[in-house]
């Protein structure tokens, strides 16, 4: 029986004609499955549904997606993130409750990025914060100093005083979250090319039950930002809150609203 299935181009490319045809006629594609971004059930002959292809550095993995919460699209990962989403898609992996503090090395600077809800405006709202763990300095030049921040903003976030509504939305910026995990937070590519990782995780990362739901609901995470010592490794949401409040305070916080999944 025929599947409602979106093969992108770039997917058809890598897994060739007769595969994507034999997917669409429904020979090779599951009627339900476990959705790879909300990691909830799905049903290809009832729902639109993206076919996701992870490509490892020697073998690709293809995995379903309810089309709301992800477009078709070629993954590139590492090997070894790949065995990692294979684990998950086998459903061998399980969530950390509470924040989910991680360590992961953007070019020359090492960042911190602490998972966590934030309350806004009476809603939870997904959040990531990025602390480096060092000063960060203008490329090219040597400190002392730190620029982290308004590097940032040169690339369009904004400052923060208070958390009382939630930032606008960074275009050509988003989240990858596939597989119910935290893949990478991307950034546009050079002369408007394909996005390319600001930060990507050495391996996926887990994420919260109510923090994936809360992020496939508003399709957006929100993104704060601080330089090094403004709010630390917070092991409660409550914390991590106070911490976020007192770096606004101090005029040391920015934050954007960046779409979940790239395009």
């Amino acid at each position: 029986m025929p599947r409602m299935l979106d093969v992108s181009d770039a997917v058809r490319a890598e897994i060739g004609d007769e595969e994507a045809d034999r997917l669409l006629a429904g020979d090779n594609a599951p009627g339900s499955y476990d959705c790879t971004s909300c990691r909830t059930p799905g049903d290809s002959e009832q729902e639109r549904t993206s076919t996701v292809l992870f490509v490892g550095d020697e073998t690709a993995v293809l995995a379903f997606a309810h089309a709301g919460c992800l477009p078709s699209q070629v993954v590139q990962v590492t090997e070894e993130q790949l065995q990692g989403a294979v684990r998950s898609i086998g459903g061998t992996g399980g969530d950390l409750a509470g924040t989910a503090p991680h360590r992961a090395v953007a070019e020359q600077a090492v960042l911190g990025v602490t998972s966590g809800l934030v309350l806004i405006e009476g809603e939870l709202h997904p959040a990531l914060v990025v602390e480096p763990t060092s000063p960060i300095v203008r490329p090219g030049t040597a400190g002392p100093g730190d620029d982290f921040l308004p590097l940032l903003v040169e690339q369009g976030f904004l400052p923060v005083s208070r958390l009382v509504s939630v930032p606008p939305v960074l275009h050509g910026w988003s989240v990858l979250l596939a597989v119910g995990q935290l893949h990478a937070v991307l950034q546009p590519g050079p002369g408007g090319g394909q996005p390319v990782a600001w930060w990507q995780a050495h391996q996926p990362l887990q994420v919260t039950d109510g923090w994936r739901a809360a992020a496939n609901k508003h399709q957006q995470v929100l993104l704060f930002a601080a330089p090094v010592g403004s709010i630390g490794r917070q092991p409660r949401e409550d914390l991590l809150r106070d911490a976020l409040d007192k770096a606004a305070a101090n005029g040391l916080l920015v934050a954007a609203a960046l779409p979940l999944a790239g395009t």
